[in-house]
């Protein structure tokens, strides 16, 4: 069963349930990902829904800081309560142990030298930890590993 359909049968369950805040998430990230489908003209693969899911959860984490900085704690709860329904389709994380391994087998097999390098240490790393690491620290991991001793 493809995480689409997974989204789609949780969709329903939670409709049955009556779990207003559940049910509107889910919703608006199936609609997110049919905008894609339309615009795009394709059928999303299960890589490109959790590319959807990992941007939609970005952007509930920028607006619960927003929504705290400005003393909204109301519309932050809301937020809060949408980005735990998306964490739960996103894979489980990796350790701080196997994204540092993942980096230095990327730079080992990338030949990277210098930080000049670190756009193709980069590629190499995106599609294996998109969605399983947070790309910002792998990105920092990058960085160090790359910077002469």
């Amino acid at each position: 069963m493809s995480l689409r359909d997974q989204i789609t049968e949780h969709m329903k369950a939670a409709m049955r349930a009556r779990e207003a805040g559940k049910l509107g998430t889910i919703r608006l990230l199936l609609a997110e990902i049919k905008r894609k489908e339309v615009d795009e003209r394709i059928e999303v693969s299960d890589d490109q829904v959790l590319a959807i899911i990992d941007k939609m959860i970005k952007q509930r984490k920028d607006s619960i800081s927003q929504f705290e900085a400005g003393g909204r704690m109301d519309l932050a709860d809301i937020e809060k309560a949408e980005l735990a329904v998306l964490v739960d389709y996103m894979p489980a994380g990796l350790s701080e142990q196997e994204v540092a391994d993942a980096v230095a087998a990327a730079v080992a097999a990338s030949g990277a030298a210098g930080p000049q390098d670190m756009g193709k240490v980069m590629a190499i790393l995106k599609p294996q930890l998109a969605g399983r690491a947070d790309m910002t620290a792998v990105s920092g991991l990058v960085k160090k590993a790359l910077m002469p001793a």
